[in-house]
C-alpha cells in the first residue's frame, strides 16, 4: 500500500493489519480456553505440549517443538517443567542419543480428559459463530500461511 501523495509505502490501519488480527484473533480464543487451564495450573504451552504428546504417542521433542509452536530452548524448560509436575515423560532415544523422546503420563492425559468437553464447547462455539465453510477456509488460510515460509 502506498501513500497517493508521495508514492512511498504506508502502514494499513490496525483494524486491516494481518499481524494485528492474528493477535486479536488469538486471543478471542485463548482467553476463555486460559481461564480453564489455569484452574489445573498449567500454561498455555504446557496445554500445546501435552496436545501434541497426547496425540502422537512417543515423540520426539524437536517434533513436539515444530507441532506446538515452540522455539527448543522453550519446550526445554517447559519439559522440565511438565517432568517435575509428573504430565510427561522424557527418555533418550536408543537409536540416537542426541534425541529426546516425550510420552505423556496418566496425570497429563487426565488433565486433557478433564477439560476436553469444555474445550470442545468453546470452540465448537467458534465453529458455530464462524459457519462450518467459514471455519474450515480460514483453517486453510492459516495453514496456507505457514507453508509460505
Amino acid at each position: 500500500m502506498a501513500d497517493v501523495m508521495t508514492g512511498k509505502p504506508k502502514l494499513p490501519p490496525t483494524s486491516r493489519s494481518l499481524p494485528i488480527s492474528l493477535i486479536r484473533a488469538r486471543e478471542s480464543i485463548m482467553a476463555p480456553i486460559r481461564k480453564i487451564l489455569v484452574e489445573d495450573g498449567i500454561t498455555e504451552q504446557q496445554w500445546r505440549v501435552l496436545r501434541v504428546v497426547s496425540e502422537a504417542g512417543s515423540i520426539d521433542a524437536t517434533e513436539v517443538s515444530e507441532r506446538a509452536s515452540l522455539l527448543l530452548p522453550s519446550l526445554t524448560r517447559i519439559v522440565r517443567a511438565m517432568t517435575e509436575k509428573g504430565l510427561i515423560t522424557r527418555a533418550q532415544d536408543p537409536s540416537d542419543r542426541r534425541r529426546q523422546n516425550l510420552a505423556i503420563t496418566p496425570a497429563g492425559q487426565e488433565i486433557i480428559d478433564r477439560n476436553l468437553e469444555q474445550v470442545t464447547l468453546i470452540m465448537d462455539g467458534f465453529r458455530d459463530r464462524l459457519g462450518d465453510e467459514r471455519h474450515e477456509a480460514l483453517i486453510d488460510a492459516l495453514n496456507a500461511l505457514c507453508e509460505l515460509e
